[in-house]
């Protein structure tokens, strides 16, 4: 007998369908997969024939063919088990030939019929409903994840049995019913807040000024003065995430298995982390198994990277893409994804190897030529790319011994909100955000200067020697600042105060 089950496959962060199809015919005892299984679908058969044996049901002793369609997509995880063994129950005669079409059923067998949860479910959902399907069968654990999606009837179950009995319409399952701003409120709040940070108060304006303008940003300063506190505290005074972004960032911690089994959705922005010996494809993704990176998974949130120039030259070199183009591409023989990867860059580094040679305090002991080594081992066109770079101070002991507490994060995001919403209603028919992502037609037309500002600026790109790259810098930072201040023209105080975010270009740092 013949049976057909519909389920969904995970190619990257995006879903596809599968139609199962499960011949049971008389011959000699053999299980065959076909349809480019990998071998964690080839290894199904003997989770099914386990889970259908300890479910109380009776594994046919007979030819089974099990085809994975469409045949010329490589299919990958164990997400089939569930589907498999209903399509080898109804080949079977062990249970009635229920309705499967109007269900997409994904999950994971354990032994004992268990259902075990799986990557991937919010994206399988979402696809399900641009195919017009009405519900989904998932594990309990992917339950909740899945429930975000509207207009489709989501049902949980916990074992192979009960699915069975559900299918047969001998039990009534409801579907999963959940309150989206509670669950969207609930998960917004952060643990972490500026009002923590003690000092520092030139660079908490430095940061104000990158989150307000969408700006990358570098920290340098002595080692214990900060750096790392204040970039994981960026995200508190980002603007609050909308649906749509929540629902983007989830579905890619979704796909790589990192959303925990009682977060429903991501409402938080992410702050990734990753060590300076992490490789390129850890960072951009890829793998055998093509998945997302690093800095995929930094997608409306911050990626930061500590001690900047430790990471080699190599894995630094792939962030160029996504830092220009809000996406990553990997190609690889089997085929090319692209990953979103809109992030804020927050980088940090000492200013030498020993990390001394601005601290008043302490006493570099660091040659000329290694400080020059070291600053060589971030490359122009990447540093090009940053828009501020800050100098970070050690605190003075009486700012860390002051009961004061720092300005919280809701007043800094406040301000923050109120730029961007000018930034959104002067670029609304140019596609863009903020003033990080103006190009050379919008600098032309939103960067008007005072005179006052353009003999500044024309002082400093003489003095400094700045490039063509950092001058268009500046000029959006300065705009930046000016939208802070509500200012429709670029004054001389703001071009000032960008120009001041450009320690890097000074003589001193080369």
């Amino acid at each position: 007998m013949l049976a057909k089950v519909f389920s969904a496959g995970l190619m990257g962060i995006d879903a596809y369908p599968i139609e199962i199809e499960v011949d049971v015919s008389s011959g000699l005892p053999k299980e065959v997969v076909v349809g480019l299984p990998d071998a964690a679908v080839k290894e199904s058969k003997d989770r099914v024939h386990a889970a259908i044996n300890n479910s109380g049901f009776k594994y046919p002793n007979d030819k089974i063919t099990i085809n994975l369609a469409p045949a010329d997509i490589k299919k990958e995880g164990p997400s089939f088990d569930l589907p498999i063994a209903l399509g080898v129950l109804v080949a079977s005669e062990e249970m009635s030939p229920g309705s499967f079409e109007p269900h997409i059923i994904i999950g994971e067998l354990a032994l004992n019929g268990h259902i075990r949860p799986v990557k991937g479910v919010l994206s399988i959902a979402l696809a399900a409903r641009k195919w017009g399907v009405k519900s989904l069968l998932v594990p309990v654990d992917n339950a909740r994840e899945a429930a975000i999606v509207r207009d489709i009837e989501v049902r949980a179950v916990k074992n192979l049995l009960e699915a069975v009995k559900y299918l047969n319409g001998e039990i009534n399952i409801e579907p999963i019913q959940l309150d989206m701003k509670e669950i969207f409120h609930d998960s917004s709040s952060y643990d972490l807040d500026f009002a923590d940070v003690k000092g520092q108060q030139d660079v908490k304006r430095a940061i104000e000024v990158a989150v307000a303008g969408g700006h990358n940003l570098i920290m340098i300063g002595p080692p214990g003065a900060g750096k790392s506190m204040l970039a994981k505290r960026i995200p508190t005074i980002l603007p609050v995430m909308s649906l749509e972004e929540s629902l983007e960032t989830t579905r890619i911690h979704s796909s790589v298995g990192l959303l925990a089994k009682d977060d429903a959705l991501i409402a938080t922005r992410p702050v990734r982390s990753p060590h300076h010996t992490i490789s390129d494809i850890a960072l951009i993704g890829g793998g055998a198994k093509i998945s997302p990176g690093e800095v995929s998974l930094a997608h409306n949130g911050v990626l930061f990277l500590d001690e900047l120039p430790e990471f080699h030259r190599n894995v630094l070199e792939v962030l160029r893409q996504p830092l220009e183009d809000g996406e990553v591409t990997i190609s690889r023989a089997s085929g090319s994804l692209t990953f979103p990867s809109r992030f804020m860059l927050v980088a940090a580094m000492n200013p030498c190897p020993c990390g001394f040679y601005t601290d008043p305090k302490r006493e570099c002991r660091c040659l000329p030529g290694q400080i020059r080594k070291y600053m060589a081992k971030i490359s122009g066109p990447l540093l090009d790319r940053i828009d501020i770079h800050i100098e970070v101070g050690s605190v003075d002991y009486r700012e860390m011994s002051r009961g004061v507490d720092g300005e919280p994060s809701r007043s800094i995001r406040a301000r923050v909100g109120a730029a961007r919403t000018i930034q959104q209603e002067r670029y609304r028919e140019y596609g863009i955000y903020c003033n990080a992502d103006m190009g050379a037609r919008q600098l032309r037309s939103s960067c008007r200067l005072s005179r006052e500002a353009l003999e500044v600026l024309e002082m400093a790109m003489s003095d400094m020697g700045l490039s063509a790259r950092a001058y268009d810098r500046i000029l959006k930072v300065s705009r930046t600042i000016a939208d802070l201040e509500g200012e429709m023209d670029i004054l001389s105080p703001h071009v000032s105060e960008a120009i001041q975010y450009r320690i890097l270009d000074r003589k001193l740092w080369l």
